[in-house]
């Protein structure tokens, strides 16, 4: 569902994530901007016609704001949004920028009381001498209005910028993460917040690495993990102790020599980290692959992939361009069989864990017409190519695609390219489409 605007830098898609039962989702911008999309009800002509998601709601989640101690403008760009699991009628979600975290409540009305007592049509009070009998108030039907209001409001727990929040099992408790620290909160309680992992060093010419991201284990409510800028990931467990600084686990991959580099450490860092659904698994993102860890095995990946592999000669100029330091996320579908994660040139890939295949599509005007196909496409490096190969040199690498989230259970994804949202599902059966 693109928009037919101009893209102006306030609407500029920042994140996106599906809610529990995958029937809302909701994107976040860099104008602070919160939009709430609804799945519509399967039609009574189309019984087995998928529904397509509308605008349910947009709010304004946050404001430009001015640090004046450090003089420090603080944007009001969304880094992340998280859905609580639903409790009642009411949906929640938190949502986030650099940092100031917001939990805000989404209710419905669409029932309004009429006949009070003691007020007039239009609420105002009535002379109470003219009351002469009591009448009992009904509710009466009214077009759905979808409320948004901001419940809590959690300031003043980081010093750097927040890279993620992740909600945690129990359902009460949630972490945010910035470069240097973690703090854990309580739903609840907005004033303080434990402060789980720091690893500021005492002299900051001596920080050599910084948490990229960081995610609760989906059942176990004791652990998490993190991700760090050197390539590494930390699982710690919080029944260990109160300060998580000495990890349970360390997961790192010994580099090849033969692929050493001035670009390796960059190139190492980890833009982003998703325990799979089954709780057994780890998928991580740095800049040429993702990563597919088992929690019981921590030398190595069990699974690499490559992402886009043919810009490794191209390095240079994706350094002097900065594009280098982009940070792509990386998504798992429903049953954790296949892994997605996007590319540049509005290309995002596919990879299925069971039959080692893999697919490159692209988010595009001409692909998101109602009921097109998504055709695969291939980058060549020189020499042979075929009709439709794209040349690594005439990718466009201002169209990134950094922000993807596939739906809890149905083979529905949502792909932000810039300021467009793209929604694309497969209609006839569960391979990848």
């Amino acid at each position: 569902m693109p928009s037919h605007r101009m893209p102006s830098e306030a609407d500029v898609i920042s994140t996106v994530e599906f809610n529990h039962t995958g029937e809302l989702l909701a994107t976040g911008d860099r104008g602070g901007r919160v939009v709430i999309f609804q799945r519509e009800p399967e039609s009574k002509n189309a019984p087995h016609g998928q529904g397509e998601y509308d605008v349910y709601s947009t709010f304004q989640s946050h404001e430009p704001e001015f640090d004046y101690l450090k003089s420090l403008e603080i944007e009001e760009k969304i880094n992340k949004i998280k859905w609580l699991p639903q409790q009642n009628a009411a949906h929640s979600l938190l949502s986030t920028n650099d940092k100031t975290i917001k939990l805000w409540k989404i209710t419905e009305r669409d029932k309004r009381p009429e006949g009070y007592n003691l007020k007039d049509e239009e609420g105002k009070l009535k002379d109470l001498s003219t009351v002469t009998s009591l009448q009992v108030p009904v509710l009466k039907p009214m077009d759905l209005m979808v409320e948004v209001s901001p419940r809590r409001i959690f300031a003043n727990g980081h010093t750097y910028h927040i890279n993620s929040i992740s909600v945690n099992s129990d359902c009460e408790t949630y972490m945010s993460a910035d470069d240097l620290r973690i703090n854990l909160w309580h739903l609840a309680i907005t004033d303080r917040s434990f402060n789980i992992v720091d690893i500021k060093p005492a002299n900051m010419e001596d920080l050599t690495e910084v948490i990229t991201a960081s995610e609760f284990h989906p059942h176990h409510c004791n652990l998490f993990v993190y991700s760090s800028s050197k390539g590494s990931l930390r699982l710690c467990d919080m029944r260990a102790a109160a300060l998580c600084d000495k990890h349970s686990k360390l997961f790192e991959e010994p580099e090849d020599p033969s692929n050493r580099s001035f670009f390796s450490e960059i190139i190492s860092s980890v833009s982003d980290v998703k325990f799979s659904h089954s709780g057994r698994y780890m998928l991580t993102r740095d800049y040429l692959t993702v990563k597919v860890w088992d929690l019981n095995m921590e030398a190595r990946p069990i699974e690499t992939y490559q992402v886009h592999d043919y810009l490794r000669s191209k390095l240079c100029s994706l350094y002097e361009s900065d594009c280098i330091f982009d940070k792509f996320e990386c998504a798992w579908n429903g049953s954790d069989s296949v892994i997605m994660t996007g590319a540049y040139n509005n290309f995002f890939r596919m990879f299925d864990r069971n039959t080692k295949r893999d697919v490159t599509l692209e988010a595009s005007r001409e692909s998101s017409k109602p009921r097109a196909v998504l055709k695969p496409r291939r980058v060549c490096v020189g020499g042979k190519r075929r009709r439709d190969d794209i040349s690594v040199d005439s990718l466009d690498f201002t169209k990134k695609i950094l922000h993807t989230a596939w739906h809890p259970a149905e083979n529905i994804i949502a792909i932000a390219a810039t300021n467009n949202l793209y929604i694309f599902q497969d209609k006839v059966n569960s391979d990848m489409h």
